[in-house]
């Protein structure tokens, strides 16, 4: 609007003087109020984000959504190749599916009691007789795992005397354990192995000499090779070989004789069976499955 370059020396109307100061003219209506430009902190939303830079715009890192455990391969292989171990409850019912097929036997408290793999206590089994023997043991004092019954305790403290007068000083390292005792045991081996693994180092609950009261694993005094297969070299153990059966006990699980017992050879095994019974075992050289008759069928095919 060329025409209206200079408002003042045209004669126009006043009514038109806004039109004018709208088109630039301030001579009549003065600066046309201009609007404050915001500083550039708070320009608006439409330019800030046209001055963002592209890589600025992509979520950081941290805002990722990290993928289900289940998608990740490594961890995937590691569950394959690591089961979960079985929980106590489920070891314990294999454990006792296993006890229903093995024969009860009729007289638990007999000195010459046969139990095996296939010849278990009864469930509340407890000998009535367990008293400390007067012998040393490896174990604290009071330990349960001292004990013996009665009859097979002072055939002990004779046969430790008799040993320690030739020279050979015995210990105890473990005797009686209770019921409870060796399910617990048990229940922990089949569930770290599982029940088949755990069968070839651990006695099944109700199946373990231990539980009569007339068995004891023994060491010389100082403990070297305490129930390990090295005592079979020591001087204790040869002593016990020869002389054991003279105080009432035989070596329960003897060389050679594993596939009859279900054992491997433990020469600190002893079992309390009375001076007869175990004069006539030693004679033979025999196990207890054979001296009574009841031999595994799969050892004897």
């Amino acid at each position: 609007m060329k025409r209206f370059a200079n408002c003042t020396n045209h004669p126009i109307i006043l009514v038109t003087a806004a039109l004018l100061a709208l088109s630039g003219c301030s001579g009549l209506a003065g600066p046309a109020p201009q609007e404050k430009t915001a500083p550039p902190a708070t320009a608006p939303e439409q330019t800030k984000q046209k001055s963002v830079k592209p890589e600025e715009s992509k979520p950081a890192p941290s805002a990722k959504t990290a993928p289900p455990a289940e998608a990740k391969p490594d961890e995937a292989k590691q569950t394959e190749a690591q089961p979960p171990k079985k929980p106590p409850a489920t070891a314990a019912a294999d454990t006792e599916a296993m006890l229903a097929d093995i024969e009860v036997v009729a007289e638990p408290a007999s000195m010459a009691v046969l139990v095996n793999k296939q010849r278990k206590l009864p469930e509340n089994y407890t000998p009535t007789d367990l008293v400390f023997p007067n012998v040393p043991y490896l174990l604290p004092k009071k330990s349960e795992k001292r004990k013996l019954r009665k009859e097979a305790a002072a055939a002990l403290e004779a046969l430790f005397a008799a040993a320690k007068a030739d020279g050979v000083s015995l210990a105890g390292v473990s005797a009686y354990r209770s019921h409870t005792y060796q399910k617990a045991l048990f229940n922990r081996y089949v569930q770290k192995d599982g029940v088949e693994k755990a069968r070839t180092y651990s006695a099944v609950p109700g199946t373990s000499e231990h539980e009569t009261g007339l068995a004891i694993d023994v060491s010389g005094i100082d403990g070297k090779c305490a129930a390990t297969s090295c005592f079979a070299d020591t001087k204790e153990a040869k002593w016990l070989a020869e002389h054991a059966q003279e105080y009432g006990f035989i070596i329960r699980y003897p060389e050679g004789k594993e596939a009859i017992t279900g054992y491997m050879y433990e020469p600190w095994h002893l079992r309390y069976v009375g001076t007869e019974i175990a004069k006539e075992i030693k004679a033979q050289g025999i196990t207890l499955e054979e001296y009574l008759g009841v031999v595994p069928a799969s050892a004897s095919e």
